[in-house]
């Protein structure tokens, strides 16, 4: 995508810290890091959602999140990781390129669970929500 600054950064149009690259995946550093190390997985495939990612790169995209986290934690020692996807605008997609955060975490690092990015729970019991997901299974 022409307007797509990942896209310019996996095309090596603009600077980018990059830390690890596949031939399906790249691995930049943030340039707004949450933490040390803070690091984002870009496909290669310009998609912005997971479900738009075709089935046969998934699997190369999730092991390069592997591979990366196996490279923070060999780099910085961190007690833990946060890895997310902001999944369009009103999860806090920035950019419309499907990338994957991996936040290294340590003990008092002042951030939270993943529970914590959201606070709305359902007026529906569990079983009632089951049954609404159930339900549109049989139309996907």
């Amino acid at each position: 995508m022409d307007n797509c600054i990942f896209c310019k950064i996996i095309n090596k149009e603009i600077p980018a810290e990059i830390i690890y690259e596949t031939e399906k995946a790249i691995a930049v550093l943030d340039i707004h890091p949450c933490a040390r190390g803070h690091t984002m997985v870009l496909p290669l495939t310009h998609v912005e959602t997971l479900v738009e990612l075709p089935d046969n790169e998934i699997e190369f995209v999730f092991k390069a999140v592997k591979k990366v986290i196996e490279i923070l934690q060999k780099s910085f020692e961190p007690e833990g990781f946060t890895i997310g996807i902001n999944q369009k605008e009103a999860a806090g997609q920035a950019i419309k390129h499907l990338h994957i955060h991996i936040i290294p975490r340590w003990k008092n690092d002042g951030g939270g669970s993943i529970h914590s990015v959201v606070h709305n729970p359902p007026k529906e019991s569990i079983q009632e929500i089951r049954n609404i997901i159930l339900n549109n299974i049989k139309e996907i």
